[in-house]
């Protein structure tokens, strides 16, 4: 499923700032649910999923077809990434992360090609993700498909509903293409949702009686009930579905939630598992740092978010490929700085590591010391190509020249990226 957290503003959406990070795998700084926690979830709510059960092993998923018998069966690898009924299984070559079947056989064949295999997305690199779970549930026969979410939106203030009569599809490809066919009814945070808003989301979720109307405006008023008690930022649906038998139902769910709200959400931020998200991207939230795991060889460190896109997009000018995006932030320790450099040197496909530091609130001395101290820790070798503007800059340039490092400099951006290219080209 395809997520548009993050992306909508008032208008419909927010225009993608860099390819980079448009085509990256999304850093887990929010705490995001696998499917079958989130359906889980929404059933303490009284919310319309479908029934399902959840294996991690092939003999689990022998014994749940002995006690769950059903017509027909969708099969799910579950990753934390959309686009798996169109991902590949990078060990066999197996295609579809989402299966229908009606025999309980086939399900176990199934899931046999999915447990432990990586499934590679259009939203994962191309190493893909393990597949550790899969989820087996009914299947239900849909007549009609829409989309439906709520998310909070900073120009609103608060939480919008969204939807679309087309739902079931890429939601970014319908918003661009028709953009009158996405609807948003603001809520007031301190009132909550009404009746009236539910209704007017149902109504324009293209069902097609009076009953299917106040069932989806039921669920909607559920599902906001939901949104609010686990202190949620997004809660997606799609498709929110109409059955051939007339019931509404949520077949597929996306709900992030706000970090500041852990401590009073402990139940939920311990569902957190860690392991199904990339080593780098753990170490770098336990160190308190901005960073996305990416495909390419060039290593960037960076302070602040903008500058750090503005390096990944002019390396990638110059034929490059950056192998992150890391964002030190404007306060960062020579202790960071040592973290940021254990985070590259995990990723062994690295070949130069570009520094490109605008010295305001950070010292570039600061920097320059943790750079030496992680070189020297780390035995690294690798060509680092720096940029130090502002802040005790020089002094921190000459701090680099006299440490005996590979390290290349360059006072304009420009320049720089072309000698990171260059440098990750020679090796």
């Amino acid at each position: 499923m395809m997520s548009i957290s993050n992306r909508l503003l008032s208008n419909v959406l927010l225009p993608k700032c860099s390819k980079c990070i448009a085509n990256s795998v999304v850093s887990k700084r929010q705490l995001n649910l696998q499917e079958y926690q989130s359906k889980s979830l929404m059933r303490e709510f009284k919310l319309n999923v479908q029934p399902f059960h959840v294996a991690d092993s092939v003999k689990e998923v022998e014994r749940i077809c002995k006690i769950f018998p059903c017509d027909e069966y969708v099969v799910k690898a579950m990753i934390l990434a959309g686009g798996r009924g169109k991902g590949t299984f990078k060990e066999n070559g197996f295609k579809g992360g989402v299966k229908l079947t009606t025999d309980t056989t086939e399900v176990v064949n199934l899931a046999e090609k999915m447990i432990g295999n990586h499934l590679v997305t259009h939203q994962t690199t191309s190493t893909g993700v393990v597949v550790k779970k899969v989820m087996i549930a009914e299947s239900y026969r849909i007549v009609k498909e829409a989309y439906f979410a709520i998310v909070m939106d900073r120009e609103a203030g608060g939480p919008v509903l969204v939807g679309s009569s087309q739902g079931g599809v890429d939601i970014e490809e319908v918003a661009a293409a028709t953009p009158d066919a996405i609807f948003k009814v603001p809520v007031d945070v301190t009132q909550g949702i009404t009746l009236d808003q539910a209704m007017e989301a149902a109504n324009q979720l293209g069902l097609d009686t009076s009953k299917q109307v106040a069932e989806a405006a039921d669920q909607i008023q559920k599902l906001f009930h939901l949104f609010s008690r686990v202190d949620a930022t997004q809660v997606e649906i799609n498709p929110f579905g109409l059955t051939d038998k007339g019931r509404v139902v949520m077949f597929d769910a996306k709900i992030n939630f706000d970090d500041n709200a852990e401590f009073r959400q402990k139940e939920i931020f311990a569902l957190d598992d860690k392991s199904l998200t990339d080593a780098k991207e753990v170490a770098a939230q336990d160190a308190k740092l901005n960073y996305i795991s990416m495909d390419g060889n060039i290593a960037c460190v960076v302070n602040g978010a903008g500058l750090a896109m503005a390096t990944m997009d002019i390396i990638k000018l110059h034929g490059g490929e950056p192998a992150n995006f890391l964002d030190v932030g404007g306060s960062v320790t020579e202790q960071q700085v040592l973290e940021a450099f254990k985070i590259m040197s995990m990723d062994g496909k690295v070949k130069t590591i570009f520094i490109n530091i605008f010295a305001g609130i950070v010292d570039s001395v600061v920097v320059a010391k943790g750079l030496i101290e992680s070189a020297n820790k780390l035995g690294l070798d690798l060509p680092l190509v720096v940029r130090l503007v502002g802040r005790n800059a020089d002094e921190a340039m000459e701090i680099l020249g006299n440490s005996g490092l590979n390290i290349i400099s360059a006072q304009e951006l420009d320049n720089a990226a072309q000698q990171a290219v260059q440098a990750a080209q020679t090796l």
